[in-house]
């Protein structure tokens, strides 16, 4: 990674993007974070204020964006139920017609442009692991449709400007991760489980808790970002970012329980419409780019949770979380 590259990150003050940030700037490059707020916090990103090399503009991604990039990275877009579902059409807008401005800006300015696409492409999947060449099973018009669909047709765009303008184009498939930044009721699992266990309220899993997902820790996945982004520019992917460690519901439950000692008990509600039963990457073509997953499960949470107690601290009483 060369200095002083102009960089790009679209959703840069939300879990992801405000983690992609600060290892751009470890590595000198000029970093432009560009968010609309709708799920980011300014908080996220308070601490990268006064740094000569950041910048921040409030931006809307489905309106188009005049800037002087090298590289962009492309993240905008809510990436959990509870958020992607307040909004649907928005959504849809922002994965499809965002990917739309932000492939224009990379033809005019030449820049490499990754988009951080999502294992929800794979749906329900009847292929495990998921193999990058596996073509999914979704649901074009349930619930999690806005989400899904519009990852998928983003990946179409960008293959599609591959093909009739040459672009550079790298497409990374992320795999649910975790840790410190995650907003606390944006109904992701491990989220949802630890501010549970840390305010002793009953920890909610869907169904008998035997769906399976594999977690990945957010240094890990920004490592994974950064490799794809410096790979050959023969390399486009679809790559698979996760880590393949998997896990029933149920056994992450009472990881959770066990870490933080807490007097939670586990309750079981409904499954939701077109919750994956499996989900579980082959990241072969990852370590074919030198990448591998370092932290495990527990460590991760281990560093996680603090976060949440800090966090908590500062919340009113009465703070209640509904897990997912």
């Amino acid at each position: 990674m060369h200095l002083e590259r102009r960089v790009l990150v679209t959703g840069g003050a939300g879990f992801l993007g405000s983690h992609l940030c600060e290892r751009l700037l470890d590595a000198g490059c000029h970093v432009l974070c560009v968010d609309n707020f709708f799920t980011g916090t300014p908080r996220n990103i308070a601490h990268l204020h006064g740094h000569p090399n950041f910048e921040l503009m409030r931006h809307d991604v489905t309106f188009p964006l005049f800037v002087e990039v090298d590289e962009i990275y492309n993240l905008a877009c809510p990436a959990s139920p509870v958020h992607y579902q307040r909004d649907p059409v928005q959504t849809t807008k922002t994965s499809v017609i965002g990917a739309i401005n932000m492939l224009g800006l990379a033809k005019r300015t030449g820049a490499k442009i990754l988009q951080a696409s999502t294992s929800e492409v794979y749906g329900d999947p009847a292929v495990h692991p998921q193999t990058e060449d596996y073509w999914g099973h979704v649901n074009p018009i349930g619930a999690r449709s806005c989400y899904d669909e519009g990852k998928r047709c983003a990946e179409t765009l960008f293959f599609d400007y591959r093909r009739q303008h040459r672009l550079r184009i790298k497409v990374a498939r992320v795999f649910n991760t975790y840790g410190p930044r995650t907003h606390p009721r944006d109904g992701r699992v491990v989220s949802s489980f630890i501010v549970q266990a840390l305010t002793h309220q009953d920890i909610t899993v869907f169904g008998e808790g035997q769906q399976t997902r594999s977690f990945c820790y957010v240094d890990d996945l920004i490592e994974g970002f950064v490799r794809l982004m410096d790979s050959p520019d023969a390399v486009t992917g679809p790559v698979n970012l996760g880590n393949p460690g998997e896990f029933t519901i149920l056994e992450l439950a009472r990881q959770v329980i066990a870490l933080t000692g807490s007097r939670s008990r586990v309750v079981h509600r409904p499954l939701p419409e077109d919750d994956p039963r499996q989900r579980r990457p082959d990241i072969a073509q990852a370590k074919a780019l030198g990448w591998a997953p370092a932290v495990s499960l527990a460590d991760g949470l281990r560093r996680t949770i603090p976060y949440f107690e800090a966090l908590l601290a500062t919340l009113p009483p009465g703070f209640m979380v509904h897990g997912r």
